[in-house]
C-alpha cells in the first residue's frame, strides 16, 4: 500500500480535522486510523469516546461520542459484541456494568481519575455510619466498588435532578466537593460533601476568569461544575460538557472559553468555524493516555479487558440504573 493511496483514502476523515491537525502530521495518524476502522469490522467492535479525547480519535474513529451520561445511555444500546472505551477507567467499568455479557476494552488501564482515586468503598461505609439513613449520591467519576456502596449515581449533567428526585432533606454527595457545592447552591436539599477534586478543573481560578475577560473583550465563559464555586460564580454559564457544547450551538457566541479539559474546545470548534475559541489549556494526563496506537493495539490483541467481580458489578449496576431512570 503506497503512502499516497493511504492519504487519498483517508482524505475525507482529514477534512474533519484539518483545522486542528497540520497536513504534514496527518500521515502519522492515517495508518492507525485505517487499521482501526478495519479492525472494528473484523472484531464486531464499537468505539465510545468521551468529549475529552483528542480530535483524531473523537472525529475519525469513534462511533459514539459524548459526556459520561451520554456514553452510559448509549452503551446500553450497542449491538456490537466488543466495546472499546476511549476514556478513563471508571467509564469502561460503567460500560461493562451495563453490558455484562460483552467484551469491554480500555486501551490503557492506567487511564485513571483523580476523583475516582480520592475515595474508597470503606470511606463510603464510614460516611453512612456518620450520617445514618442519609442516601448516598455518587458521581459517576468513581470506581465500581464505590458505586456498589451507593444508592444512586449522578453525572455533572443530571446531578441536580438526581438529588431532588430522592425527595429527602439531606444527601451525601461524593466524591467531588466542588460539584456538591455548586449543586447545593441550586437546591434546598442539604448536601454533605466529600473533599475530592478533579485535578483538571480545580486548577481554574476566579482571577484567571477575570484575566480572560480583560484580555478577550466580549468573551463568553462557560465553566464545568467540577470547577471551584468562585470560578462558577464568575462564569456566564455552567454545565456538563454536553451542556457546554449545546450552549455553543444554541447561542453562537462570537468568542468563547470552555473552562474544562483542552480537547473539549478542539472537538467542539470543528462544528463552528465562525466562532473564536480561546483555549486556556488544562490537560487531563489520564485521558491523554488513550491514543490511536493504543486503540489499535487494543483491537489487535483484545486487551485490556475490563473485568469486575459479578457480585460487586450487580450492586454497582443498580446505582447506575437508578440514575438512568431519572429524567
Amino acid at each position: 500500500m503506497s503512502a499516497t493511496a493511504l492519504l487519498e483514502r483517508t482524505a475525507p476523515l482529514y477534512d474533519r480535522v484539518k483545522t486542528l491537525i497540520p497536513a504534514i502530521e496527518w500521515p502519522v495518524f492515517a495508518d492507525d486510523i485505517e487499521a482501526i476502522l478495519r479492525l472494528k469490522r473484523e472484531r464486531n467492535a464499537v468505539i465510545l469516546a468521551h468529549n475529552y479525547m483528542t480530535p483524531e480519535i473523537f472525529h475519525c474513529v469513534a462511533d459514539i461520542v459524548g459526556d459520561s451520561l451520554a456514553l452510559a445511555r448509549e452503551a446500553m444500546k450497542v449491538d456490537e459484541q466488543v466495546i472499546v472505551l476511549a476514556g478513563v477507567h471508571f467509564m469502561a467499568e460503567t460500560a461493562k456494568m451495563l453490558n455484562p455479557s460483552k467484551t469491554v476494552l480500555i486501551p490503557d488501564s492506567r487511564a485513571g481519575c483523580s476523583l475516582a482515586e480520592s475515595i474508597t468503598a470503606a470511606d463510603v461505609r464510614l460516611m453512612r455510619q456518620r450520617h445514618p439513613g442519609v442516601p448516598v449520591v455518587t458521581y459517576v467519576n468513581s470506581s465500581a466498588a464505590v458505586k456498589a456502596e451507593s444508592d444512586i449515581c449522578c453525572t455533572s449533567g443530571n446531578a441536580l435532578k438526581v438529588v431532588e428526585s430522592l425527595g429527602v432533606e439531606r444527601v451525601i454527595m461524593l466524591p467531588d466537593e466542588y460539584l456538591a457545592q455548586n449543586i447545593a447552591a441550586q437546591t434546598k436539599v442539604k448536601i454533605i460533601a466529600w473533599a475530592g477534586h478533579c485535578e483538571v478543573h480545580e486548577r481554574f481560578t476566579a482571577a484567571e476568569v477575570r484575566a480572560l475577560r480583560a484580555d478577550y473583550p466580549g468573551v463568553t465563559i462557560l465553566a464545568h461544575p467540577e470547577c471551584p464555586p468562585d470560578v462558577v460564580a464568575e462564569a456566564d454559564y455552567t454545565g456538563s460538557t454536553a451542556d457546554m457544547s449545546g450552549y455553543v450551538g444554541r447561542e453562537r457566541p462570537a468568542r468563547v472559553v470552555l473552562l474544562t479539559e483542552c480537547s473539549m474546545a478542539d472537538n467542539v470548534s470543528v462544528g463552528y468555524p465562525d466562532i473564536e475559541f480561546v483555549r486556556p489549556c488544562n490537560l487531563c494526563p489520564h485521558m491523554k493516555r488513550i491514543t490511536l496506537p493504543g486503540i489499535r493495539r487494543a483491537l489487535e490483541t483484545m486487551t485490556e479487558e475490563v473485568v469486575i467481580d459479578p457480585v460487586l458489578m450487580d450492586r454497582a449496576r443498580l446505582s447506575v440504573e437508578r440514575m438512568l431512570a431519572v429524567r
